[in-house]
């Protein structure tokens, strides 16, 4: 019955983990990348839409990304929830494509998104903390004895201790990423 307790406590870990993960793509890194733009939905025939389903997305000279519509008609739309998704970039509609230069992060923007990132950090581990007391209430109902629950409960700290320098690890390479001229 431990053994079950573990492997849906390691199972939720992994899902705060990918969480955790999908929150960074979100922080700009002073580079073009296509993902910087999930989040922006657009208002296509009446429904919003996520952007990448109405429009290629590209990244050119790393620095620029370029949104080609798949529909020319929905030009001002696409331009409309980039603004709306309040990403803090401009686009730039020529006609047939809009373009979003990136521009380079400034050493006090990188040291915000540090902050940003380690914040987001934090969240992540108060969510592994959770899911490891609600594991640990779990092991005690299913122990029968008292050597089982205490071996149950270390097996937790263990696993909740890995997924923690998992989240570390990924913030340190999200900070190196930032801090990279």
């Amino acid at each position: 019955m431990v053994e079950l307790v573990l492997e849906e406590a390691k199972e939720k870990m992994e899902k705060s983990i990918d969480a955790f993960s999908n929150e960074l793509v979100n922080i700009r890194t002073g580079r073009a990348n296509p993902s910087m733009l999930d989040r922006v939905m657009v208002e296509y025939y009446g429904s919003p839409t996520p952007l990448n389903q109405v429009a290629g997305i590209s990244v050119v000279e790393g620095r620029q990304l370029v949104i080609k519509p798949y529909d020319k008609n929905s030009m001002k739309d696409i331009e409309h929830g980039i603004y709306q998704a309040d990403l803090g970039l401009t686009p730039q509609n020529d006609g047939t494509v809009i373009r979003i230069v990136i521009p380079p992060l400034t050493e006090e923007r990188r040291k915000e998104m540090v902050k940003q990132v380690n914040k987001l950090a934090e969240e992540a581990k108060v969510a592994l903390r959770n899911i490891r007391r609600n594991a640990n209430a779990d092991v005690e109902k299913t122990g029968e004895t008292e050597d089982e629950v205490k071996a149950g409960k270390e097996d937790v700290q263990n696993l909740t201790n890995e997924f923690v320098k998992k989240i570390d690890q990924i913030a340190k390479e999200k900070e190196k990423d930032l801090m990279t001229v």
